[in-house]
């Protein structure tokens, strides 16, 4: 597993082994990055579920201003800190914790985030649950905020009114859309 583009292109990212995530595949990270080019310099960036931190550090490679990589995993957060330390990051918050909990705390602090990965676990409703208090504290989106959603699941997005698809596409099993706000 690579980073893709950007200052820190053809570097080496360890977790691509790291129990319970499968990272993004580099021609699914390759098109949504491509996608979503024009929103991510200086941009602030949520990667909830954040697995090997891959997505996050590609949007930092690409010149996102920062990036705040949360997940429960103990394993995951010791490889996202290491790939974070590898790269000499400085702009990364690595969060060790529940992503709706800390989702959250982030809306109880007035945080404002660009763009929001959420690649939650497959086959389970956690891609909802976040998108359902998303839709409801919609300021934690800046205007021309995004969120990028990777899923085996064909979820109803017309079901939250303060959201919309803007892009999407399916890689065999796995839809990617690409959320904006109205």
């Amino acid at each position: 597993m690579k980073v893709i583009s950007g200052k820190y292109k053809g570097k080496k990212l360890l977790g691509y082994d790291l129990n319970g995530t499968r990272p993004t595949m580099d021609r699914v990270k390759e098109s949504v990055f491509a996608s979503i080019q024009d929103y991510i310099k200086d941009s602030i960036v949520l990667d909830l579920y954040s697995g090997s931190g891959n997505l996050a550090i590609e949007a930092l490679s690409n010149y996102a201003n920062k990036a705040y990589l949360v997940d429960k995993s103990k394993d995951a957060i010791k490889v996202i800190n290491n790939n974070i330390k590898d790269l000499k990051i400085t702009n990364a918050y690595v969060i060790n914790g529940d992503a709706i909990n800390k989702l959250n705390d982030f809306i109880k602090e007035n945080k404002v985030f660009d763009i929001i990965f959420l690649d939650p676990p497959y086959n389970t409703n956690e891609i909802d649950k976040v998108l359902s208090i998303i839709n409801k504290n919609i300021n934690i989106l800046s205007k021309e905020g995004l969120i990028v959603c990777e899923t085996t699941l064909n979820i109803d997005y017309d079901k939250y009114n303060n959201l919309y698809v803007y892009k999407n596409k399916k890689y065999g099993q796995k839809y990617v859309n690409i959320l904006k706000t109205k």
